[in-house]
C-alpha cells in the first residue's frame, strides 16, 4: 500500500516562495537547499507535536514564513493516526511530551514503517539538552535541534530533512579549548 500523495493533489507554493527563480535555485528562497529544484514548488505539510503551545507557535511561525502548511497535535499518541491520515512530509516532535515522549512516538512511527503499515516520514526532534542527542539517535530521528530554538537553524533543519538529508544540530557542542603547556586542544568525545 503506497501512502504517497500524487503530485497533482499537492498544493503549490505561493508566488513569493517560488517567484524568484535564481534565488530559489541557489537555495536562498523556499525550503529546499540547492539540489532539489524539482520539488521547490510543492508546499510542505508538517505535523507538529508538543504539549507546549508556545513551542507550536514558534515552529508554526518559522514554517508559515516560508509558505509551509502545518497541523498541530498535543499528545504523542495522536501522532500515528495523524500521520496515517494526513501523510505529512515531516514530523516535528518535542522530545518532552507529557503522556508519550518524542522518543516513544518516533519509535512507534519506525515500528509501523518496519511492519510496512506506514511510509517512511522524516522526524525532526526538538531536544531540551545535549544528553538527549543519544536518545534521538537511538529513536532513528533524521534530525534534531537543541532548544532554545533559533529560527534560522530550525528552518535549515526542516529544509535539510525535506530534501531527504539529515540535520544534526552542532550548536550544543562545546568549543575546543587550547590546553596550555600541551600544544594541542582538548575536545569533547561527542561525535556527530
Amino acid at each position: 500500500m503506497s501512502s504517497t500523495v500524487p503530485s497533482s493533489t499537492r498544493r503549490t507554493a505561493p508566488a513569493y516562495v517560488t517567484g524568484r527563480d535564481d534565488l530559489a535555485r541557489r537555495g536562498v528562497l523556499g525550503w529546499y537547499p540547492s539540489g532539489a529544484p524539482d520539488t521547490l514548488g510543492a508546499v510542505p505539510e508538517v505535523l507538529i507535536c508538543s504539549d507546549a503551545e508556545w513551542l507550536h507557535e514558534e515552529v508554526r511561525s518559522v514554517l508559515s514564513a516560508a509558505g509551509a502548511n502545518s497541523r498541530s497535535v498535543y499528545q504523542g499518541p495522536a501522532v500515528l493516526p495523524a500521520v496515517q491520515k494526513e501523510l505529512p512530509d515531516l514530523v516535528v516532535l518535542d522530545f518532552q511530551v507529557g503522556n508519550m515522549g518524542g522518543m516513544a512516538t518516533c519509535l512507534e512511527l519506525r515500528l509501523e514503517e518496519t511492519a510496512g503499515r506506514l511510509a517512511r516520514v522524516p522526524v525532526l526532534m526538538l531536544l531540551d539538552r545535549r544528553a538527549d542527542v543519544f536518545l534521538a539517535r537511538r529513536a532513528d530521528a533524521q534530525g534534531w535541534v537543541v532548544k532554545p530554538l533559533d529560527p534560522l537553524r530550525l528552518r535549515k533543519a526542516v529544509g535539510e530533512l525535506l530534501a531527504g538529508r539529515t540535520f544534526h544540530d552542532a550548536s550544543f557542542r562545546p568549543v575546543p579549548v587550547l590546553v596550555e603547556g600541551r600544544g594541542g586542544t582538548a575536545e569533547s568525545a561527542d561525535t556527530n
